[in-house]
């Protein structure tokens, strides 16, 4: 299966990176691409989270919920995204036209890939050695992990975003680090033109 971006991590910033790639369906630029998230959410931090303190989120909202309802979300506004579960990313290899995925279960090649995994050890997806590091904005007792980056960028076609990208462990700052590498990604599509994307009433 091919694809133009595949999202790796079906938690707060891989689930916000699609929702914005996918909202962008009827731009010119954007129309024909394929957008992939493989949502293995297993070993996410929102599986025990409770949220008091995110704007537009109900208080006591549970994590739990908003991993199955962002995926409900996902299928019934954007469902040319493929949504791909109960698989797990193995290996990243870099290839003349961009990457190929390994899961447990298939083999994928993409244009761009985003590692939106959380920041925790151990960090088992072989290919991207070379770019942890210990995480800058996390306890050191805690012993988290980054990946390399400069403002989410990694190198050509891959980026990261979430707390793997260096950034703490807060609702809002790891949504807006996937709605970024988001436009990201748009910008590029659009041939290096800034790109937002908003719903009107």
């Amino acid at each position: 299966m091919e694809f133009d971006a595949l999202i790796i991590g079906g938690g707060v910033a891989g689930m916000q990176c699609a929702l914005v790639l996918g909202s962008a369906k009827n731009k010119e630029f954007a129309k024909l691409k394929s957008i992939g998230l493989i949502a293995h959410q297993k070993s996410s931090h929102l599986q025990n989270a409770l949220f008091n303190n995110v704007l537009g989120l109900e208080p006591e909202t549970l994590g739990k919920n908003i991993l199955e309802n962002g995926k409900k979300q996902i299928s019934s506004l954007y469902p040319h995204i493929s949504l791909i579960e109960n698989e797990k990313v193995i290996s990243i290899e870099e290839n003349k036209e961009g990457y190929t995925i390994v899961s447990n279960k298939k083999t994928y090649f993409s244009k761009i890939v985003v590692i939106a995994l959380n920041y925790s050890k151990p960090f088992t997806i072989k290919g991207l050695e070379n770019y942890l590091e210990p995480h800058q904005k996390a306890n050191p007792q805690k012993d988290r992990i980054q990946l390399k980056n400069s403002d989410h960028f990694i190198k050509e076609g891959l980026y990261v975003c979430g707390t793997i990208a260096g950034h703490r462990s807060q609702f809002a700052i790891a949504a807006g680090s996937g709605a970024a590498v988001a436009t990201d990604i748009l910008m590029l599509w659009n041939n290096g033109i800034h790109v937002k994307v908003h719903d009107k009433v």
